[in-house]
């Protein structure tokens, strides 16, 4: 019975990591955000940190199992294979399904992210003037990153590495999108690339960048969270706040560049009412559609959250 329970909890976990991964995909929605709503975001976290000379001196003195009990290595490979799977597996179907149905796919990540913040905001006992204060510069902050114009950067290997260092950090932030720091670094379109056409080196550099970036990035966010829990559970609020600029349903691109392949790809958007939409594009705002999927995944969030607590309780009474 044990052993069956230990494979259905690694299963969700599995399920949970594959949800990371394809909320990782879209600019805009951060995996950070799906981790927290499903109930295991501190322990991602804590995980991540034990990954230091600790983990070393464990491996020295007790072993290869040793050091895996000590960093929480079961539920870091089942969450990290669902991410790695999702990538792999659903990065064109999502690329797809963005051009196909934008304005559909965008409210269904809508209406998760307005559920998030209501769901990120209750973890909070109460708040004080520090809280508001961080809030409000958590969502500063993620409205000015959505406002920056996207670079134009090399394709190599050691940018993309580079570009992972940075953007893993941003994809444990609930409300900060990696796949978005990705776009704003011009690097976005040859990761999915390197992906689409697997890439060995690219995304090998591009994980080695993962790495190296979530190993010194989970220390410093763990200490924020075990000193400054509320203050840093208000400016994550903020961030998904502040994100909701990104993700906005109905978008009129004022102004192209042309990528190193020679395709023309959005540069500078602005966020018009659905009316606006169809005056300017001449195509259906599909308003009706936009609000069921937003219905939908806010939907997502509430069923999240009723899952992360009935395995907080399940492990409470074992």
């Amino acid at each position: 019975m044990a052993l069956f329970s230990g494979m259905r909890r690694y299963l969700v976990l599995l399920l949970k990591g594959m949800a990371m991964g394809a909320a990782d995909v879209v600019p805009g929605v951060s995996g950070g955000t799906i981790a927290f709503i499903s109930g295991i975001y501190e322990e991602l976290i804590e995980s991540l940190r034990k990954i230091d000379l600790g983990a070393l001196r464990e491996l020295r003195q007790g072993g290869l199992l040793a050091a895996w009990k000590h960093i929480n290595g079961n539920f870091l490979l089942a969450v990290f294979a669902g991410v790695g799977i999702s990538l792999l597996s659903l990065a064109r179907i999502i690329g797809y399904a963005m051009e196909t149905w934008p304005v559909l796919v965008w409210a269904l990540f809508f209406g998760l992210i307005c559920a998030s913040i209501a769901f990120v905001a209750r973890q909070l006992e109460r708040w004080r003037a520090a809280e508001f204060i961080c809030l409000a510069l958590g969502a500063a902050a993620a409205f000015g990153i959505a406002l920056a114009n996207p670079a134009q950067s090399p394709d190599s290997w050691w940018m993309l590495m580079i570009g992972g260092a940075v953007a893993i950090c941003a994809m444990i932030l609930p409300g900060i999108s990696g796949s978005f720091i990705l776009l704003l670094m011009g690097l976005y379109s040859t990761f999915l690339q390197a992906i689409s056409g697997f890439d060995v080196i690219k995304l090998a550099s591009f994980g080695v960048g993962c790495v190296l970036g979530l190993l010194a990035f989970s220390h410093v966010l763990s200490w924020l969270l075990r000193h400054y829990h509320g203050p840093t559970l208000a400016t994550l609020t903020g961030f998904l706040i502040g994100s909701l600029q990104m993700i906005w349903p109905w978008k009129h691109t004022v102004q192209f560049y042309e990528n190193r392949h020679g395709e023309m790809e959005p540069l500078v958007q602005e966020n018009v009412s659905p009316w606006e939409y169809a005056s300017l594009l001449g195509e259906d705002p599909q308003v009706a559609g936009a609000i069921l999927a937003a219905v939908l995944g806010a939907a997502l969030v509430l069923g999240l959250e009723l899952i992360a607590q009935k395995g907080h309780i399940r492990n409470k009474a074992s």
